[in-house]
């Protein structure tokens, strides 16, 4: 029992340690210097112009609330509608082609401004380019009213014919 906690205790002294040791490295590091001879890390009196910030933007998916999940069927249908002879009928194979996971920007009009993916395929390098240009050519998507622009996220199922169903409206796989 005695070891147990002074391997415990010794461990968690040496992780606290190396956090100090990356902290102090910030620290220490020398101060960059502006092309007019100033410190780069010391406030000025000048304000900031407007919209510019030091830390960099971020895009965040947005939460998977009701508002959202319902709009996501809501694009869904249009680009059903849109590729209505592209939609896999019935249930999707076991082994489909390609899973891709979505994620689509839209503006407060519905416009597409962005597509990006967070689950590509490595054995169908050409499946995500395909996916973008349909989802783009489909654009505007339905207004999604009080939700405003948002990026929201979907799973394209794509069967090796080229045919594919959105995870939001798919009618399940077959077991064989």
């Amino acid at each position: 029992m005695t070891e147990h906690l002074l391997l415990r205790t010794g461990r968690t002294l040496g992780i606290f340690a190396i956090a100090l040791t990356l902290g102090a490295c910030s620290i220490l590091k020398p101060a960059e210097k502006t092309e007019d001879g100033k410190s780069a890390t010391t406030p000025t009196d000048e304000a900031a112009p407007p919209g510019k910030s030091d830390v960099p933007t971020v895009r965040l998916i947005t939460a998977q609330t009701p508002a959202v999940r319902a709009y996501r069927k809501t694009g869904a249908r249009h680009i059903y509608k849109a590729y209505a002879n592209r939609i896999y009928k019935g249930k999707i194979p076991p082994l489909v082609y390609a899973v891709v996971v979505v994620e689509t920007d839209i503006d407060a009009d519905g416009k597409v401004t962005n597509v990006s993916f967070s689950r590509v395929p490595s054995h169908a390098p050409e499946v995500p380019p395909m996916i973008a240009e349909l989802i783009k050519a489909t654009s505007p998507l339905p207004s999604p009213g009080k939700l405003g622009g948002h990026t929201y996220v979907d799973t394209w199922l794509w069967d090796k014919s080229g045919k594919f169903q959105l995870d939001s409206l798919t009618l399940g796989q077959r077991s064989r």
